[in-house]
């Protein structure tokens, strides 16, 4: 019993061990993407964070253009009521006053708007806050009359009778300054866009959301390509929503992101690691396995070789005892006897001579084979154990085989099924003819075997007898796929009921 449980356990352990192994690669495999997923996420989140923060410092410029831009707006008007009271104020010192002090206060306080006045054909009549050395050109005049004209709405002063004078003005050297102080502003917040991405795919656009003001980690060779563009404002907004920078005055500009490609390789690295480790781990598996099957194989031919070598010597001796018996006038019976288990050596010793060497398969009629094989074991097995062979066809069935080798295969075949019917039950053999196959099945009564035993019992150190190594069904397995170019599987089994193994043979 110790014996029996010492291999069983030593095959139980293996299974287990790879059972353990296959789980720890699972858990590992689970760890390690769960770690890098939440890496991902945090690393998402922290560039969500900076992109948030950056549109609000944007955001807060943006407010500052905002506010800027409506204190332009106050400025110029604020301009235009200084120009409508000098008008007045020009207007009004035709009339009879008696005092004109207010009035020349205020034509005198405009000390900075630009201001050109003229009569009802348009010829120039007044003038004031110029280059006092350029106003007098009057072709300057008329340019500067010109530019007013494009640039604000002139204010009429009716003089006499439908008669009017126009007063032109443009905006104030102050203003100017403070404009293209404004227009570096603007030009400054568009760079800072472009410059400070925040480390990620970023497009700035218009109102539109097509034309694109500024832009970070792009590829800028592309950027003439409108459809590259379209698709990419398209990809970004589908990952994120984009964020609406208000400009004031109902403008609103649009920034666009989408994660780093830092962020995207690392997403998709684990599965990369783990397709190039697992691509490893079956190439060295598969030589590991090839490497294995050779050195079982060199186990095999050299146990072989030497078991048939350690009979030889043996055999010879007794062959020579045998005539020293008959030449003594021992029973013909007995010295009968002696030579059948001489010949059962020899038989056995050719086997274990053939392992390892391809044998010569010669063209065999099956069914004689088969029934010397199952008489021979018959005369040797439990007369409690019932043969049975069948064929559906009654012409000579041959197929490719080594008739000492393919003996050995159906003994230990028989012999497995005797045992896993405890010497009691039925052994049914059919030999079925297909086109270029030869079927043989071989049922028994017994035990059965579960499912996922299938193929683990064909391999070497499987057993659950008592004595044995479980070698049986393992050299069964390489005599008929190795040598006879077979197979043989479990072609069904049911607990309690039985089981059937099937051999193919190459007709």
């Amino acid at each position: 019993m110790h014996g029996k449980n010492q291999k069983v356990n030593l095959y139980s352990q293996k299974q287990r061990w790879k059972r353990l192994l296959f789980i720890a690669a699972i858990v590992i495999v689970a760890i390690s993407m769960w770690y890098t997923n939440s890496l991902v996420k945090k690393i998402a989140a922290e560039e969500r964070d900076k992109v948030a923060l950056w549109a609000e410092a944007i955001q807060r410029k943006a407010n500052l253009v905002k506010y800027t831009n409506a204190l332009f707006e106050g400025i110029q008007k604020e301009e235009r009521k200084k120009i409508e009271l000098w008008s007045l104020a020009n207007k009004e010192i035709t009339k009879d006053y008696n005092d004109y002090t207010f009035i020349f206060e205020v034509i005198r306080n405009n000390t900075t708007i630009p201001v050109i006045a003229t009569d009802n054909n348009g010829n120039i009549t007044l003038h004031k806050n110029f280059d006092s050395a350029m106003s007098k050109d009057k072709s300057y005049l008329q340019a500067q009359l010109d530019t007013m004209k494009q640039q604000h709405e002139p204010i009429k002063i009716e003089v006499y009778r439908g008669t009017k004078n126009f007063i032109y003005y443009r905006d104030s050297k102050i203003f100017d300054d403070i404009r293209t102080a404004f227009n570096g502003l603007i030009q400054n917040f568009i760079t800072e866009v472009a410059v400070n991405s925040a480390s990620v795919p970023v497009v700035y656009t218009d109102s539109t959301k097509k034309n694109i003001i500024a832009y970070g980690k792009l590829d800028t060779a592309k950027l003439s390509d409108e459809g590259y563009i379209n698709k990419t404002i398209e990809k970004m907004a589908s990952h994120n929503a984009p964020i609406e920078i208000d400009l004031g005055n109902g403008v609103r500009n649009y920034i666009f992101y989408e994660e780093s490609f830092l962020l995207t390789q690392l997403k998709y690295y684990p599965f990369v690691q783990f397709g190039v480790i697992g691509i490893f781990l079956i190439i060295a598996y598969i030589l590991f396995s090839t490497s294995r099957k050779a050195e079982q194989n060199q186990v095999w031919v050299g146990m072989a070789k030497e078991t048939a070598h350690q009979l030889g010597t043996p055999l010879s001796s007794l062959i020579a005892w045998i005539e020293v018996l008959k030449m003594k006038n021992v029973d013909e019976q007995t010295i009968a006897e002696m030579r059948k288990d001489m010949g059962r050596l020899e038989t056995i010793t050719e086997r274990f001579s053939k392992i390892g060497s391809m044998p010569l398969l010669d063209r065999q009629n099956i069914i004689l084979v088969m029934n010397n094989a199952i008489d021979y074991f018959k005369a040797r097995s439990s007369q409690n154990v019932k043969y049975n062979i069948e064929y559906s066809t009654s012409h000579v069935l041959n197929a490719q085989v080594n008739v000492p080798l393919f003996d050995w295969v159906i003994e230990n075949v028989c012999k497995n099924a005797v045992d896993a019917m405890d010497g009691v039950g039925t052994i049914t053999v059919n030999i079925i003819d297909q086109t270029q196959f030869v079927y043989i099945d071989i049922a028994d009564t017994g035990k059965g075997i579960a499912k996922s035993k299938y193929k683990t019992v064909f391999q070497p150190g499987y057993t659950t007898k008592e004595r044995g190594w479980g070698l049986g069904l393992s050299l069964t397995k390489r005599i008929i796929e190795n040598y006879h170019s077979g197979k043989i599987f479990v072609k069904q089994s049911e607990t309690n009921k039985g089981t059937t193994f099937r051999i193919v043979l190459n007709k």
